[in-house]
């Protein structure tokens, strides 16, 4: 019986163990350590990172001094150029049709209508012949205005300004027409003269060249 009153001790003493790692918590203490957070003092030394960025400008402004190098030689090439010439294969026949795609192509590409001027060398393109029944006068003025394509024949071709695109549509006539109008044409191209019809007799007027 004397046995009862000891089992008491011995909880007792599993109680005290219990608070022997009670007390290692305690010391564990050192969870702090984890406080290299402190290090965020550390983080002033960010600033360092800007520093970079002064040698990135100086980079841009070497860069800005060399575009204007090239900028120079760029506009007397572009003054001594004349205009390129293009050659669309087509017969007399699908000339005219070749010469309204060119046309097209030249819009979508982002010309200004105001910028082309069609020359046919044979029969006259319907939108011609269609303002030429309100009279001569307004015809021209429409050309004048400079706003939109403009179409005209080789008769009159030579009364024609200068525009940045000349397309001509060798679509027949005499022989003689083809001989003076691909000459005018040239003339009047500021940029670019695109020519429809047969290869061999538009290299016999402007060269083997085009």
């Amino acid at each position: 019986m004397p046995l009862i009153p000891e089992e008491p001790q011995i909880h007792e003493s599993a109680q005290g163990p219990r608070a022997t790692p009670a007390s290692g918590r305690t010391a564990p203490t050192p969870r702090p350590v984890p406080g290299p957070r402190p290090a965020a003092p550390v983080r002033p030394g960010r600033p360092g990172p800007p520093r970079p960025t002064a040698p990135v400008q100086r980079v841009a402004r070497d860069v800005a001094a060399t575009k204007p190098g090239p900028s120079g030689p760029a506009a007397p090439a572009a003054a001594t150029a004349g205009p390129q010439i293009q050659l669309i294969p087509a017969s007399a026949e699908g000339a005219l049709d070749a010469a309204e795609e060119a046309v097209d192509l030249l819009l979508e590409s982002g010309r200004a209508p105001g910028d082309v001027l069609v020359i046919t060398t044979g029969e006259q393109h319907p939108w011609a012949t269609h303002e030429l029944s309100f009279g001569e006068a307004a015809y021209w003025a429409q050309h004048e205005a400079g706003d939109d394509v403009f179409y005209t024949g080789a008769d009159m071709a030579s009364r024609a300004a200068s525009r940045p695109v000349v397309v001509v549509a060798v679509n027949g006539g005499p022989d003689a027409a083809a001989a003076t109008t691909l000459p005018l044409a040239h003339t009047r191209a500021g940029a670019l003269l695109i020519v429809c019809g047969d290869p061999q007799q538009i290299n016999s007027v402007l060269g083997a060249g085009v």
